[in-house]
């Protein structure tokens, strides 16, 4: 093919293209000049949105629809405070505790907890803990990780599963929830799982 030639098939080319491309962006759409056909597949706005309630996981499922939501009563069968900072400031204390849980989770857990005491005894606190046992009629293990507030007595908290934790049945197990109740007399906690 020749030089004139070859220049003339480029700038059909890029013609047809830069017509298309206008078309598109100001919601039009007819038929270039020189001849030529470009069909673009019209996307509608719900397909084009995808965010991470709606992305979709290798089973085909979104991880909103492939979610399940158990609900546990936790009692705190011992507990332990052991002050490790008496500096200037708000207290450092290490806690342990050994937690149960029942209903949609069956299971035992020990917790370890680094506390921020106040004086006015409110708290923060963060936490460490595997649960060992049933999640759901699947036996295994899996390790939640939490975050703690303190007020008047009250302790409200949220907790995600650590990823890659989950063993036996609970391998894959991914999740997050938390629990309302008095500190150190029990309470009600939800989780929210799913598995990778």
């Amino acid at each position: 093919m020749s030089r004139p030639a070859i220049a003339t098939v480029s700038i059909i080319a890029l013609c047809s293209w830069q017509t298309a491309h206008a078309q598109l962006k100001s919601g039009t759409h007819t038929a270039p000049p020189c001849g030529h056909t470009i069909t673009p597949r019209q996307y509608s706005e719900k397909e084009v949105q995808m965010n991470a309630a709606t992305s979709v996981h290798p089973t085909g499922k979104s991880q909103a629809e492939s979610r399940t939501r158990a609900t546990a009563k936790i009692s705190v069968q011992s507990s332990k405070a052991n002050p490790y900072d008496h500096a200037a400031g708000p207290q450092l204390v290490e806690l342990r505790l050994t937690e149960t849980f029942t209903g949609d989770i069956e299971a035992e857990s020990p917790v370890r907890a680094l506390q921020v005491l106040r004086d006015d005894k409110s708290a923060c606190l963060v936490s460490l803990q595997r649960v060992s046992g049933k999640l759901g009629g699947r036996e295994g293990t899996f390790v939640l990780q939490g975050s703690e507030t303190v007020e008047n007595g009250r302790i409200e908290a949220t907790w995600i599963v650590v990823p890659g934790s989950g063993t036996g049945d609970l391998a894959g197990l991914r999740g997050e929830g938390g629990f309302e109740g008095q500190f150190g007399q029990g309470s009600v906690g939800t989780l929210e799982y799913w598995f990778d």
